[in-house]
This record gives structure tokens, C-alpha cells and sequence, in this order.
């Protein structure tokens, strides 16, 4: 897993008041957190950046009149998503990352020399084929003004000795299998020969 900061929002500055992404990241999910501004206590909306198909934090803000942190405008590029892990779940490659404090249409998730995978905005995570050598893996956030320069990380596949080993094992086995047969066959056949020269 790397190590994720979120940079700085751009653009005009939203209505509601703006909290760090850094403090809101932090907050305690099984309360409520509040801010007091000018016009009194504003509670944050339940919105983190990490969740996956949670409803957009303006439209939180729209029905319940709470405070989201600032992002910046849809024609602005979008600032880049923060890459949390590569692993493998056992079947597949998992990549999970983190949205940016920016408007977001989408996500590409590569493998350096690979294809583009197009990934839903309030998507956070996705799988990919098998990786079979270490592989650079990125996540890019887009939307209508253009792509966020990527976030990326290293994956290391887990070492193969342990197949390898277990297939070496198994083709010896069945070496000394078809052996032992055929010995046995070639001496089946000696015995019937030397019945035949009794008879």
C-alpha cells in the first residue's frame, strides 16, 4: 500500500464551507462532526472520499444542508486520485483508490503497456486480469476539461517457486509411474514366455 496525500483544491472557492481533506479524512464515522461558521453549526455531510457508491456530496449538501469539502470546477482538470493498494484477492488483481476534491465523469485504470479500463465515478475500486510480472498500475480521474496526471504504484505478483515446485514434484511422480508400468509389463511378458517353453 502507498502512502496518499491529497493535494490542494483549485478553482472558485464553493459556498459552503471548505475543511482540509486531510482533518475530514479522519473523521469519526459513528458521529456526526459539525463546523461553526458565521451563520452557526453546520454539520459535514456523511460523504468520504474512499467509499464506494455513496451518493455525491453537493447532492447530500442539496437535501440535508450539509457542508462538503471544497472541489474544484468541471472545467477544470481534475486533480489525481489518491492510489490506496494493489493486491490479489486470490482470483483477480484489486485496485482501490480514492477520489480527488475535484469534479469527476470517470476513471481510467491502466497497467503500463496495457489497455485503458473505463471505470464509473462513484467507483473506487476495480479488478484486473492476472498479473503475472511486476507492472506499474495507475488510476487517472477524467472529466470534460481532460485526465488528472496519474497516480501510480508498483504490484509484485506473489513468487511462483511454490507452483513451480509442485509441478516439478507431480512430473517426477508421474515419470516413476509410467517406469514402474512398464517394468511390470516387460516382466509379464517373460513370465508368459517362459510358461510357453514348459508347455
Amino acid at each position: 500500500m502507498w502512502p496518499h496525500s491529497y493535494p490542494n483544491c483549485t478553482g472558485v472557492p464553493p459556498r459552503n464551507p471548505v475543511i482540509p481533506v486531510e482533518d475530514y479524512d479522519r473523521l469519526d464515522e459513528t458521529s456526526t462532526p459539525t463546523m461553526t461558521t458565521s451563520t452557526g453549526t453546520v454539520p459535514w455531510c456523511d460523504y468520504h472520499s474512499c467509499r464506494e457508491n455513496q451518493t455525491p456530496c453537493e447532492d447530500l449538501a442539496a437535501s440535508h444542508g450539509c457542508s462538503c469539502p471544497g472541489f474544484s470546477l468541471p472545467e477544470d482538470h481534475p486533480l489525481s486520485p489518491s492510489l490506496r493498494s494493489v493486491t490479489w484477492n486470490g482470483s483477480a488483481v484489486v485496485v482501490h483508490w480514492c477520489a480527488p476534491s475535484s469534479y469527476v465523469t470517470s476513471y481510467f485504470v491502466t497497467v503500463k503497456g496495457g489497455e485503458k479500463q473505463v471505470v464509473k465515478k462513484d467507483q473506487r475500486s476495480t479488478t484486473l486480469k492476472q498479473i503475472h510480472h511486476k507492472a506499474e498500475v495507475c488510476v487517472v480521474a477524467v472529466n470534460d476539461a481532460g485526465e488528472s496526471d496519474p497516480s501510480c504504484g508498483e504490484y509484485t505478483p506473489a513468487s511462483n517457486s511454490l507452483p513451480l515446485a509442485a509441478g516439478l514434484i507431480g512430473g517426477a511422480l508421474g515419470l516413476l509411474l509410467l517406469i514402474l508400468l512398464v517394468v511390470l509389463l516387460c516382466r509379464r511378458r517373460r513370465q508368459k514366455k517362459r510358461e510357453a517353453a514348459h508347455v
